[in-house]
């Protein structure tokens, strides 16, 4: 009777240390589920503090050199080509010979207008001395120099289509491509030769409408040459556009002159010097990155007790990746750099860096 009474309590303290053991880890797991949870709810963020720095000024535009001048160079009358004077690569003066269009049938022309002119002439001479004897009348004479006037026209017409027969350059340059060969048939307005000048070229680069008020007409403009970087360029701005385009910027030309090196298509660099002293010193600035919906917005997300606060700030001048701050902001904030687009206004957050 006692074994089965001290088996009875045995029992019932191993089936309580079970059950508080039980609940015990069903306590522990709730704990952990909780802990999950909140980590769970947070959004992953990048983040600076924000701090003053020395900005360097210097305002760098991105572009690809052009021609100075270029050229399709056409035939001016229909015709079969004969001749063709030139290759890819060659160099040509302007009104240098190209090609030569076939001129027969033209030739036949001028002959029968050099005839016609040498009948007006003898007509014309005739009534000319008629007229002074009173044996035409003045109408008649009149008829007569109108028809020596429109052979001499018909004569000079002719020999304008001789000349056309000969394609000739309209500008300095270098055959960059030849789209016809002898045998072919051309029509007026049929591009033969691309012609293009590289003795100096034209840097276009878009400047930004905060930047665009800084540099003019004239200033010289350092550039530096993707696949040349031990080459030193230097050019002057020959053209800054009165209109912008739809993202706010403004088209500008460097003309440079070329040492050789340069070929029209390489992607370059142009530096614009600007000069504002200790203004540029001791900035307060925070990475373009960071902004809701672009600069413009003047939006940024600080971290606030684990939060995501959503600011206005007053934005300044756009030096390359970094952004004036003139207010809103007075150092030490930490600005949040990524995740913004999964961000409301108080939102958490967790730092990853």
């Amino acid at each position: 009777m006692k074994k089965t009474l001290i088996y009875i309590i045995v029992a019932a303290v191993l089936i309580g240390l079970a059950a508080w053991k039980i609940a015990d880890n069903k306590k522990k797991q709730e704990t952990e589920v909780r802990e999950v949870a909140k980590q769970v709810d947070k959004i992953n963020v990048n983040v600076v503090t924000v701090a003053r720095e020395n900005i360097n000024t210097d305002y760098s535009a991105n572009g690809t050199f052009i021609p100075k001048q270029e050229t399709n160079q056409s035939a001016d009358i229909s015709g079969r080509v004969v001749n063709v004077f030139v290759k890819e690569g060659s160099r040509v003066g302007a009104g240098q010979v190209l090609a030569t269009i076939k001129k027969d049938a033209i030739e036949v022309d001028v002959t029968q207008a050099q005839n016609n002119l040498q009948n007006a002439i003898i007509d014309n001479q005739r009534y000319e001395n008629a007229f002074k004897t009173g044996g035409v009348t003045k109408q008649q004479l009149d008829n007569s120099r109108l028809q020596l006037k429109n052979a001499q026209a018909a004569v000079r017409a002719q020999g304008v289509k001789i000349n056309d027969t000969s394609v000739r350059a309209g500008i300095s340059g270098t055959i960059n491509k030849k789209m016809v060969e002898p045998g072919a048939v051309v029509s007026p307005g049929t591009a033969l030769f691309e012609i293009v000048n590289i003795n100096s070229l034209k840097l276009s680069v878009l400047v930004d409408e905060s930047q665009v008020g800084r540099i003019q007409l004239g200033q010289e403009v350092k550039i530096n040459v993707n696949v040349l970087p031990e080459d030193s360029f230097t050019g002057r701005i020959t053209f800054i556009a009165p209109k912008s385009d739809a993202s706010l910027n403004f088209p500008v030309e460097v003309e440079v002159s070329n040492n050789g090196k340069l070929k029209a298509g390489m992607y370059a660099t142009a530096v614009f010097k600007t000069n504002h002293g200790a203004e540029t010193q001791n900035m307060l600035t925070v990475p373009a990155e960071a902004f809701v919906n672009g600069v413009s917005s003047g939006q940024l997300f600080v971290v606030n007790n684990g939060t995501a606060k959503l600011i206005k700030v007053q934005t300044g001048k756009v030096y390359g990746d970094k952004v004036q701050i003139l207010s809103g902001l007075n150092g030490g904030e930490q600005v949040i750099t990524s995740g913004q687009i999964n961000l409301d206004n108080g939102s958490k957050i967790n730092i990853v860096k």
